[in-house]
């Protein structure tokens, strides 16, 4: 009888901490912090910019996919390095993700 009821509680309690993970993950997501956003917002500008040098054939469109995925690349790390701060990249880590983008930036002709 003891181990049948050891058996519900333990039943109930992994039903619960399910409920609670479902309901965290559930949550929408924050605005994020001003630095990762201006970063974000660098990197969509950028984009729009190679996008723009491709359509007026300024550059061809193998080396527009080099620099737009380059571009996500960056964008990937800024969100990785966020996961890792709790939501928010560093001064620091925003220096060098800016570094990057102006490698990017540098050889977008025009």
């Amino acid at each position: 009888m003891n181990l049948k009821r050891t058996a519900l509680a333990a039943a109930f309690g992994a039903l619960a901490f399910g409920a609670t993970v479902s309901a965290a993950s559930a949550q929408p997501l924050q605005p994020g912090h001003p630095r990762q956003e201006q970063v974000l917002d660098r990197t969509a500008h950028q984009r729009a910019v190679i996008r723009h040098e491709e359509r007026t054939g300024r550059i061809s469109p193998a080396k527009a996919h080099r620099l737009l995925v380059a571009d996500r690349r960056i964008a990937a790390r800024d969100h990785r390095m966020a996961r890792r701060n709790g939501g928010y990249i560093t001064r620091a880590q925003q220096h060098r993700l800016n570094r990057q983008e102006n490698q990017v930036a540098r050889r977008i002709p025009g």
